[in-house]
């Protein structure tokens, strides 16, 4: 059983593990890889973020944030970054996170999500947001580096909520 609930301060040691992990692993997230606790708790805690956890036997197993994509005018997609701990994969943390996250965004009144970098290399990722509804509405050739693949293309995913 997968619980969902926004996250506090006290849950950002759990979220620092799972973050410094698929950070360093530089395959995913355009972080640099020696980003430290500070940089991620700017990144993933601090205003407009608005973080998550999801609880598996009540241990963080994942994470994610919704914010808006753009401020201003383009303040009416949201966007969202999200991280399973790499022990807990394949075991629907993420599928449950981007439910949960698609109802909190059409829930604070977003009109739709954009993901601004998917890697092509992250089939599950590309393979779960394309079964959640959203579609590929771009792709930057090269626009990632990753470390076994070399560059790689980025994809830009998108749905109306």
């Amino acid at each position: 059983m997968i619980r969902i609930q926004r996250a506090g301060e006290d849950d950002f040691e759990a979220i620092w593990k799972i973050f410094h992990r698929v950070v360093r692993a530089a395959d995913t997230y355009p972080y640099p890889p020696e980003t430290d606790r500070q940089e991620a708790h700017a990144l993933w805690i601090a205003p407009p973020n608005r973080p998550y956890v999801a609880l598996e036997d009540g241990e963080v197993a994942g994470t994610y944030y919704i914010r808006p994509n753009q401020p201003g005018q383009g303040a009416h997609v949201a966007n969202a970054g999200f991280m399973v701990d790499p022990d807990r994969q394949g075991r629907g943390v993420g599928r449950a996170m981007g439910v949960h996250a698609v109802e909190e965004a059409r829930r604070e009144g977003y009109l739709a999500m954009q993901f601004n970098m998917v890697v092509s290399t992250n089939h599950r990722a590309v393979a779960l947001w394309r079964d959640l509804g959203f579609t590929i509405a771009g792709t930057i050739p090269g626009a990632f580096n990753h470390p076994e693949h070399g560059l790689v293309d980025a994809h830009i995913m998108y749905r109306k909520l």
